[in-house]
Parts: structure tokens; sequence; C-alpha cells
């Protein structure tokens, strides 16, 4: 049986796989987080590594994601996005396995407002976005066959994430100010997990952008949050310079996925549709 190896177990998307994996009877899954497999410790890489391993495919959903705090801390994430990421896409060509490496919307500067084709021109504004930017450089020049997903705004009931905070936020307080000149689109990580996994059999190797359909700024999602479970708290739409933080953000960072639906056989649908059925899912 066709076995995948899925890094970064505990975050969002390890989560959303795991759910996935519970479903997928032909494959066996197994799961690892930091302490079995560290990917800012080559040691730990390689340790891991060492013992006989036969993969189908590497999933790597691991990556350093707190984004002001990697502005003072720009090591380890580059430990983890850049390095730890181009040692395990060379371990998935030695060992013959598909490697499926998820990025970010990040990787560019937000000034073109239009949706951001793959072949666009990278120019990170923050020290996330330039890991993640090196990082996708790296897993391609050492693993030319990697599969690169980037995707945008991703949220789930797993973890923390903007769905999470508003929703506890909302509950406690009477009103919430929110950014309302970012535009993006919020991305339900169980979608993630599928693209993902459909991309280990499916997808020729390079990049592809995913995320839901449509468009939203910060307090469109917070608004339709706070709406959907019906939290009678107020969102107040401010500007990101009244919302100071220590790492840019793209202003606009769409992306677009034509090239997607020409390549996967995946049935998208819009941010809000995915979000009311989360609410729908954590009220039952």
């Amino acid at each position: 049986m066709k076995k995948i190896l899925v890094t970064g177990s505990n975050g969002q998307l390890g989560s959303e796989l795991r759910l996935l994996s519970e479903k997928e009877k032909n494959f066996n899954f197994e799961f690892v987080d930091r302490s079995v497999l560290d990917l800012s410790s080559e040691k730990s890489i390689k340790n891991f590594f060492s013992k006989s391993k036969d993969y189908f495919a590497i999933i790597n959903a691991a990556a350093y994601t707190a984004v002001d705090l990697a502005e003072k801390d720009e090591k380890n994430a580059e430990l983890v996005n850049v390095n730890g990421a181009k040692i395990l896409a060379g371990y998935a060509k030695t060992l013959g396995a598909k490697f499926i490496h998820v990025s970010t919307d990040f990787v560019f500067d937000g000034t073109h407002f239009r949706p951001y084709k793959e072949t666009a021109v990278k120019n990170p504004i923050s020290i996330y976005g330039k890991t993640k930017s090196a990082g996708e450089d790296q897993v391609l020049e050492e693993n030319p066959d990697s599969i690169i997903i980037r995707t945008s705004w991703v949220y789930s009931k797993f973890g923390k994430n903007f769905f999470n905070t508003i929703a506890k936020l909302a509950k406690e307080r009477e009103n919430l100010r929110v950014i309302d000149d970012q535009i993006g689109t919020p991305t339900w990580a169980g979608d993630l997990a599928r693209v993902c996994f459909l991309a280990t059999s499916t997808a020729k190797s390079g990049i592809y952008h995913f995320s839901n359909e449509g468009v939203a700024s910060w307090f469109d999602f917070a608004y339709a949050i706070v709406s959907s479970l019906g939290y009678p708290c107020k969102v107040i739409p401010i500007a990101t310079e009244d919302y100071p933080t220590d790492a840019k953000r793209p202003p606009y960072s769409v992306l677009s996925k034509q090239k997607f639906r020409e390549n996967f056989e995946f049935e998208n649908v819009h941010w809000k549709q995915r979000l009311q059925e989360l609410v729908r899912e954590i009220i039952q």
C-alpha cells in the first residue's frame, strides 16, 4: 500500500490531512511533528531518514509561519522555511517520492492589484515572505520534480489562525477593529489538504496557486465570521496604518487559479460557503 509522509502534523494543514487520511483507505499515512522530524535541525532530518524509508509521497505541511515574530527571528525562520525544506526535498528525490511543498501569497509584494499568476515576479516584503520565497527556489533547485502549492489566508478549527482569533474575541467584546485595505482570499485548510493529497498522484511538477474562490478584505472575512456565529459584536473597518505590525503585509495578494483549474479535478467553492459549512460543524 502506498505510504505518504506528512510533516507538521499538529498544524492546521497537518490536522486536516489527518482527518482526510481516515477516509483514504488505499493509502497509509505517517504523521510526524517537530519532536520527531525538526526541519530546523539538519541532524534531526538526517536521523529520521537514516532508517529505512519507503514513501510514495512527502507532503511538507511544516513551516515557520509566525509572520511578525520572524522579523526578529530570521535565523530560525530561514532554518525551517529554506534549509529544512531544501533538505527534505533532497531526501524525497533520493527516495523517489513525490514532494509536495506548501508556500504562500506572501512571496509577492501585493502592488499589482490583479490576481497573481505562478509566473509573476516575486518580491516579498517581510522576512517570512523572503524565507518562503527562498525556500521555493531551494526546493526546485534540489528537486525539480517537486510540486509547490502557494495558498493564502489559511484557516480551520484547529490551531491559531484568524478564524479562531476572531471567533474568540467576538464572543468577549462589543466591537472589533479590523483592517479593510488588505485584499486576498480565505482558504479552508480542509480544501488545501485535499489539494495536497490530489497532487501526490495527479499533478505535474511545478508551482500552482490554490485558494478558495472569491475575494475579501480582512474586514470582510471578520464580518462574515461574526455574522455566521451570530455574535452581537460590531466589526469596524480600519486602515493598515491604524494597526501597525512588525512585518509588512502585501496589500493585494489574490492568487490566479487558472493553472490549478486546468490541472486538478477539484470542485472549488466560494470562501463564504466554506466558512458557513465550518461554522455549522462547530455549532452542532
